[in-house]
């Protein structure tokens, strides 16, 4: 089932529309990311090698947040090939990289549509006997520079993929 991702009230979404479709198979997370509209205006880098890469989020970039026992994981994925991953001890505390292979990631395009997709494979601790409160979201950069924050819920008055409530997809 595709999810819409809607943008904070403080971005612009210039036409375009957002949605995710993400599953899981045991320690894999499967996500499509689906953009569709006026593409053209969104600013995505070149392709290259997958490697890790900080600060991804400053530009056009999907992301997924999962909750764990003992805190949460962050994964940013460009459409570069470029990727991050992190593990934070709680809300913006603690943050160091996640150690894991290299996510799949494949980006297609099509007039009208850009689809990023991508399995990233999740730690032992993340995967229990019960669902997986995930987050879901995209920073969307325009040619113009214009940022736009994209999720499943909006719960503070600035974007905050981090808040404990944007946790608000439970995946079984």
């Amino acid at each position: 089932m595709r999810l819409p991702l809607i943008p904070h009230p403080t971005s612009s979404p210039a036409g375009l529309t957002l949605e995710v479709e993400a599953r899981r198979a045991g320690r894999v997370l499967s996500l499509e990311y689906v953009l569709a509209g006026p593409v053209e205006g969104v600013w995505r880098p070149e392709a290259a090698a997958r490697v890790r890469t900080d600060g991804l989020w400053q530009a056009t970039c999907f992301e997924a947040f999962v909750r764990t026992a003992g805190g949460y994981l962050e994964y940013n994925l460009s459409p570069s090939g470029a990727w991050a991953a992190y593990r934070f001890d709680g809300y913006r505390e603690g943050m160091r990289d996640l150690e894991m292979p290299t996510p799949f990631i494949v980006t297609r395009s099509a007039p009208g549509q850009f689809v990023l997709t991508a399995d990233v494979t999740l730690p032992e601790d993340a995967v229990g006997a019960t669902g997986l409160k995930t987050g879901l979201s995209a920073v969307i950069r325009g040619v113009d520079g214009a940022i736009g924050y994209w999720a499943l819920a909006h719960p503070s008055d600035k974007p905050d993929f981090h808040h404990p409530d944007s946790f608000a997809l439970d995946l079984t």
